[in-house]
C-alpha cells in the first residue's frame, strides 16, 4: 500500500495594488520563493476593479496592470473559480487591482510528513495576517 501524498498548509493572500503598479517586485519575490521551494503556487488571479465598482479578470498575456506578473499566467489549478473572482472584487477598493495567490507552504511538507509518520493528523490551523501582526506590534510600542 502506498502512503498518501503529504501536503503543507495551503493559504491564500489577497493583495491590493494601485492601478499603475507594474508587479515587478512582487514577481521577483514570488519567483525567489518558488525557486527556493518555500512555497508551491497553485493559483494566481488578477482582477481590475473600475471606479464604478465593476470588475474583470486581467489577462496577463495582454499587458496592462501588473503586467510583470505575466510569468504566472496560466497558474491555475482549478481550485479558484468564478465565485472567487467575485469575492476578490468585493474586498478590493474601486479603482485598484487585486491579486489572489493560492499557495502551499511547501517548507512544512517534511514537518507534516514526520508528524504523520508518528500517527499525527492535522486537525486545525489558522492564519494571523501580516497587517494584524504589524498592528499588534505597533500597539505594544511605548508612546511618548
Amino acid at each position: 500500500m502506498s502512503s498518501p501524498d503529504v501536503y503543507g498548509p495551503v493559504d491564500f493572500l489577497v493583495l491590493q495594488y494601485p492601478r499603475n503598479a507594474s508587479g515587478a517586485p512582487t514577481a521577483e519575490a514570488l519567483v525567489d520563493l518558488l525557486a527556493r521551494g518555500v512555497v508551491r503556487l497553485y493559483d494566481l488571479l488578477v482582477v481590475e476593479r473600475d471606479d464604478d465598482g465593476g470588475c474583470r479578470e486581467v489577462d496577463l498575456t495582454a499587458g496592462g496592470p501588473l503586467g510583470d506578473l505575466r510569468a504566472f499566467r496560466g497558474a491555475r489549478s482549478g481550485l479558484l473559480g468564478a465565485d472567487d473572482l467575485d469575492e476578490l472584487a468585493a474586498v478590493i477598493d474601486p479603482g485598484t487591482v487585486g491579486v489572489v495567490v493560492l499557495y502551499e507552504n511547501a517548507w512544512a511538507v517534511p514537518f507534516v510528513a514526520a508528524a504523520r509518520a508518528e500517527g499525527a493528523e492535522a486537525v486545525a490551523g489558522n492564519r494571523i495576517t501580516a497587517q494584524q501582526i504589524m498592528d499588534a506590534l505597533d500597539a505594544l510600542e511605548p508612546t511618548g
